[in-house]
């Protein structure tokens, strides 16, 4: 590794740490309020624990605040029929399991707070690829394994350049050349375009 990749790479970890915890501030703010409407809104966790990949294919516990009905469970044939995605990803706007708060939080992207947890944790950044399932990632083609190199992020060049109305490979493409150009620059940049996108809940489902 170059010395110019290591100071990246603490730079990019002091700067993850340093944000992280104003973000966890929010988290407790909202906690009570969005915890409530979880709960009144429909019966299960408030949060939703899954195990996702990050750098290096690692297994990590990832955190989110619940948005979909507990025991619903989509067929394969549901699935294919309504993903709007591609791939083996899969999004749909039609999604019969999302309940009415997780669509309120989805579309503010509040429901990703919890995961500045991750991000002190050191299992995710603030900026990188979304973490992928190791079922999705066993269905990648050979230069998708590439958006594994660096730590899984909770916003991106993805979610800042269409988001969810871009399809599958594009998505890749845009955390492969992410992940093939590193520049600190470029992640400051990526943050501040993603404050308008959650406020106004641009390209979220």
């Amino acid at each position: 590794m170059q010395p110019s990749n290591r100071a990246y790479l603490f730079a990019k970890r002091a700067m993850d740490i340093a944000l992280a915890v104003p973000g966890l501030c929010v988290l407790v703010l909202i906690f009570i309020p969005v915890a409530a409407a979880i709960k009144l809104n429909s019966r299960g966790p408030v949060f939703f624990l899954q195990e996702r990949l990050t750098r290096g294919e690692r297994p990590f516990l990832f955190f989110k605040f619940r948005t979909m009905a507990v025991g619903h469970v989509l067929s394969g044939e549901e699935r294919d029929r309504i993903n709007e995605m591609g791939g083996p990803l899969f999004k749909s706007r039609l999604d019969p399991r999302i309940t009415a708060v997780g669509r309120v939080l989805r579309k503010f992207s509040l429901d990703e707070l919890p995961q500045f947890v991750n991000v002190l944790k050191g299992d995710m950044s603030l900026v990188g690829p979304r973490p992928p399932l190791k079922h999705e990632v066993d269905r990648y083609e050979k230069w998708m394994r590439r958006r594994l190199s660096v730590r899984a992020g909770i916003t991106g060049l993805w979610q800042v350049s269409g988001r969810s109305h871009l399809g599958y490979y594009r998505m890749m493409e845009l955390d492969v050349d992410y992940v093939d150009h590193p520049s600190l620059f470029r992640d400051l940049v990526i943050l501040f375009k993603t404050v308008p996108s959650v406020l106004f809940g641009k390209g979220a489902w």
